[in-house]
């Protein structure tokens, strides 16, 4: 059996299997559903998945312009493959019974197995259960997206879908399980992460890490940044990820509540300040002020106050935001006098980000931060650190080698000097010369369907 056609098979077989899987009762029903938190939550879940479009023009304004296409497509994939992968296994083993604490059972929710309209007790008391495996799908989606960056122009599309089908079930749902499931290990160590701190930024940041490691430096990289390819692309990105936040933060109440309104103003009071932190340290550095230094230090904002966003002050969401930027592009600066190739600076502004608002909520924390006087949470949030990171880290290393192994997963060298776009989709963004000769290069072949648009030879007819 060749190898392009097994993908094709799995999902066909899928496809009739869940057809005719028989419809079953929900396992546990909790109490009413209240129509105002259905209506909050529905909306927050079309938030959060605004933000994987927001994340693909952010990413894709920011590559060369022979990769835009491709990194745009990295984060528009994970929205179907995760979504499968999510309805089969992955909900199951993130909020599944759980198993020690670390991980749920993977028959609990199997299929989306009684998965209904109706309530549950402990993970959606107001809200249909569906629902709230709807809203935190959206989280699974974005996850493994935000790794894309650290790789970005050179990483083959066909083993980016394979490791981030393993990494949804081998390092984000376990994380989820132990971080937010009621019997979870580190949720019953008293660690507080309201919307993803740990499990999404701080998981995708230190990901990024072994990736770039595992993959090395792009070919033709010197250590200097290269000029993006499209900066409004970058900063509409900014705009919708700073919109979609609102679900993302504020949705992890799942309820229409006070805590909700809480954590929707810390949200844009982080990204606000973490905004003109980056640009005004840029221009203590003697640098002119940026959009995209604008834009990278509003998202660092938004990273840092996830954990937080429902459990501190809005005055303790401006010195979380100006903190973890300023912190953010020092460890970027660090990072580009190293041998490090992370693309797009996903682990200085994901991981780190994660990490100084997963500290500054255990400082910051209503009644139990330190700045409150208990020690407690602030300890345990340095030791979920070490073992968020180390999980993510080496598990995510390990995950890359077998990947590797499966199918190669860096491109060769020919087709990443041409560009992911044309090499591995046979599009661009460009009419260049390059496309041109490939496109004719096709037809004198007889061969059909290389897609471009608008574009013809020259001197032939439009």
């Amino acid at each position: 059996m060749k190898l392009p056609s097994i993908p094709l098979i799995l999902l066909m077989v899928l496809s009739l299997f869940a057809a005719f899987m028989p419809a079953t009762a929900p396992l546990k029903t909790g109490g009413a559903i209240n129509p105002g938190d259905v209506a909050w939550m529905l909306c927050a879940s079309g938030l959060v998945l605004f933000m994987t479009p927001g994340l693909s023009f952010f990413y894709g304004g920011m590559v060369r312009s022979r990769n835009v296409i491709s990194t745009m497509l990295q984060s528009f994939i994970s929205m179907g493959l995760i979504s499968l992968v999510w309805i089969v296994v992955g909900f199951s083993l993130a909020f599944g019974d759980s198993i020690g604490g670390f991980i749920g059972n993977p028959t609990t929710f199997f299929m989306f197995k009684g998965v209904t309209g109706a309530t549950h007790p402990d993970l959606s008391p107001t809200i249909p259960l569906l629902l709230f495996a709807m809203f935190q799908l959206k989280f699974a989606v974005i996850t493994p997206a935000l790794i894309t960056a650290s790789f970005a122009e050179r990483v083959r599309f066909t083993s980016y879908m394979l490791f981030i089908s393993l990494f949804i079930v081998f390092i984000y749902a376990p994380l989820a399980h132990m971080t937010w499931h009621p019997n979870g290990f580190l949720r019953t160590l008293g660690v507080l992460d309201f919307a993803g701190g740990t499990v999404v930024h701080m998981s995708a940041g230190f990901a990024a890490l072994a990736g770039a490691l595992m993959l090395g430096r792009r070919k033709d990289h010197t250590g200097e940044a290269h000029a993006p390819a499209n900066i409004p692309f970058i900063i509409l990105g900014t705009g919708m990820l700073w919109f979609g936040w609102f679900g993302f933060n504020a949705g992890s109440a799942l309820g229409a509540n006070e805590q909700a309104a809480q954590a929707f103003a810390t949200t844009n009071t982080a990204s606000a300040a973490a905004a003109l932190a980056w640009v005004f340290l840029d221009m203590v550095k003697g640098r002119k002020p940026s959009a995209v230094g604008a834009c990278i230090g509003a998202v660092v904002g938004l990273v840092a106050i996830t954990p937080a966003a429902g459990f501190v002050s809005v005055g303790a969401s401006i010195l979380i935001g100006s903190f973890s930027a300023v912190v953010s592009s020092l460890v970027v600066s660090m990072k580009s006098k190293t041998a490090i190739d992370d693309t797009l600076d996903v682990f200085p502004c994901h991981g780190i980000g994660g990490v100084m608002g997963m500290l500054l909520t255990g400082v910051f924390a209503k009644d139990v931060g330190l700045a409150f006087g208990p020690s407690k949470t602030f300890l345990m949030h340095c030791l979920a650190m070490v073992i968020a990171g180390g999980y993510a880290f080496f598990g995510s290393f390990i995950l890359y080698k077998l990947t590797d192994w499966i199918i190669p997963m860096r491109v060769s060298a020919d087709e990443e000097e041409q560009g992911l776009d044309l090499s591995q989709h046979g599009e661009s963004l460009i009419e260049s010369d390059l496309l041109l000769q490939a496109r004719d290069a096709e037809a004198a072949a007889g061969k059909k369907g290389f897609p471009v648009v608008g574009l013809t030879t020259p001197g032939a007819p439009a």
